[in-house]
């Protein structure tokens, strides 16, 4: 069963495909409004196609073209689904 897994130390793990999407779904929200922000991508692969691109495989939705916040929005959307998130465990 996937769940996200809170360490002692300070560290998390996500274990299983849901928990894994949930961490890539903050992950490219993030990125998208840095770049709207900045102009800046996060790194050479998180290019504005590919963020999009990704935004949609993970929602199901389509946006328009250069809707980064559009984006972001629908991403921190998903991922606060209380059905998307999966249970939190703690050491």
């Amino acid at each position: 069963m996937a769940h996200i897994e809170q360490h002692g130390n300070g560290g998390m793990s996500f274990v299983g495909r849901e928990a894994v999407a949930v961490y890539r779904a903050t992950v490219i929200e993030h990125a998208l409004r840095f770049y709207v922000k900045t102009g800046m991508r996060v790194n050479r692969a998180y290019t504005p196609a590919n963020m999009m691109a990704a935004a949609c495989d993970i929602t199901g939705m389509k946006f328009k073209a250069r809707d980064y916040l559009g984006a972001a929005e629908a991403l921190l959307a998903w991922r606060t689904t209380p059905a998307t998130v999966p249970p939190v465990k703690g050491e």
